[in-house]
């Protein structure tokens, strides 16, 4: 015997697919096609829905978060004589109940959290991948790129910046060293110069250095520290398209705050000028 079975989600229908054939394995001889209608959200989708099923040898299991949408199906099931399964309403009805919460009912929810925390984990990824100018010559592909010399919090607002989604690298800025030649190719917007006090800094590095029990010649001076940050600014100078955020004193926090507030104020300009 042979059936349909439609499927109504107002996300993707996958999650719903999922557990209807565990359900169908349970049962032999029988022939089914699953039909599924996603992102179903509207009376109007669900009414076009139950007018284009007309073989009686079917049924509708629907997964819609939307309580009105939900009583609408039964409506419209009993109207069409075609049985219908709400796999979402009980669920949620139980679990409303036992934390003593009212769901807030926002269609698509769990595949927008599936992607968010994919998209972190693919941010992650990159940022251990492109730390300390590890493949420089994949920044490109990055949504944010630090540099500055040691201890401007570089790779703490690397992987501060990746945990929120973004996927952001960074280069070490070294006296007397030359960036390497990708910084010449990247999005001035995308680029974030990081500099600081050099008296600060210097007490930075000398709290690292007491802390390894390190011996690193004049990297924690304040002459060289100011030697340093006059050669990274010189650079910066030269790139006027980089944002210069001075961290002294600052909160990884807020430092990225400033960052985030840069990206998407050049992508509201650029949408405004399409």
């Amino acid at each position: 015997m042979e059936y349909y079975i439609h499927i109504i989600s107002d996300g993707t229908g996958k999650t719903a697919e999922q557990i209807v054939q565990a359900a169908l394995v349970q049962f032999e001889n029988i022939h089914e096609e699953i039909i599924i209608h996603s992102e179903v959200r509207s009376e109007e989708q669900v009414v076009a829905i139950f007018d284009s099923i007309f073989d009686s040898k079917c049924f509708v299991v629907h997964t819609i978060v939307s309580y009105e949408l939900r009583n609408r199906i039964v409506e419209l099931g009993k109207f069409y004589s075609i049985r219908t399964i709400d796999l979402m309403g009980p669920l949620l009805s139980q679990i409303s109940s036992h934390l003593s919460i009212e769901p807030i009912g926002k269609p698509g929810a769990f595949h927008e959290l599936n992607r968010e925390y994919f998209q972190r984990i693919d941010a992650i990824e990159f940022a251990i991948k492109h730390d300390n100018g590890l493949r420089s010559e994949e920044l490109e592909k990055a949504d944010i790129v630090l540099i500055g010399v040691s201890r401007t919090f570089k790779t703490p607002l690397t992987f501060y910046l990746a945990n929120l989604g973004w996927l952001t690298g960074n280069i070490p800025l070294i006296l007397d060293f030359e960036l390497p030649d990708i910084v010449n190719r990247l999005s001035g917007y995308k680029v974030f110069a990081l500099t600081t006090n050099p008296e600060r800094l210097s007490v930075l590095r000398k709290t690292r250095d007491d802390y390894l029990k390190s011996s690193t010649g004049n990297y924690s001076s304040l002459d060289y520290v100011r030697r340093e940050l006059f050669y990274a600014n010189s650079i910066f100078d030269r790139h006027r398209s980089w944002t210069t955020i001075d961290v002294t004193n600052r909160s990884l926090e807020e430092i990225a705050s400033l960052i985030i507030s840069k990206i998407k104020n050049k992508f509201v300009t650029d949408l405004n000028k399409s």
